[in-house]
């Protein structure tokens, strides 16, 4: 009878844990889809021949910090599909319709580690080489890793106080 309760527990465990991901997941995606000012932000990748205003600025791991030090939401399945790292200098055209169009035009000199993917606080973690590095969970989604998991991450080589990494692969 005692591995009734132990089962329960751990379907309990697994479900707790899938529902934290699902709602940083929703977390995620509402940051993705608003800006700084709440309004609804309408990001556009792949279009070279817009018009609009330009700005320049530092990818911090999760969104795009401007010259003015305001922050400008990245897209999480396009930093997470281009793997960016804390940074890479990325150029940001805010189109006539309101459009964001991201290009990266400046990566940084990047080495790669291997780690084990955690998860604590409701956020992903690499644990590599002594250190965590914070992933985003649009790369825990699309590599389908899992807790436990042996990941390739990508870090910046010359910044020893990076906190964020990009997903290479899954092993």
């Amino acid at each position: 009878m005692s591995e009734l309760p132990e089962k329960q527990v751990k379907r309990l465990k697994s479900l707790i844990q899938e529902a934290e991901t699902n709602l940083a997941a929703a977390k995620e995606l509402l940051m993705s889809i608003l800006g700084d000012d709440g309004q609804i932000v309408t990001p556009v990748n792949s279009r070279e021949d817009v018009t609009g205003k330009i700005i320049e600025g530092v990818f911090d791991g999760q969104t795009m910090v401007g010259p003015d030090g305001k922050n400008y939401p990245v897209p999480a399945n396009y930093a997470s599909k281009s793997k960016l790292v804390e940074g890479d200098i990325l150029k940001l055209t805010i189109a006539s319709d309101g459009g964001f169009i991201y290009k990266q035009i400046g990566p940084v000199s990047r080495k790669q580690i291997i780690g084990t993917l955690v998860q604590h606080d409701g956020a992903y973690y690499v644990e590599a080489q002594g250190k965590e590095y914070r992933i985003l969970l649009a790369s825990v989604t699309y590599f389908r890793i899992n807790v436990g998991d042996q990941v390739t991450i990508i870090v910046p080589e010359d910044d020893p106080d990076a906190s964020w990494a990009a997903v290479e692969a899954a092993l």
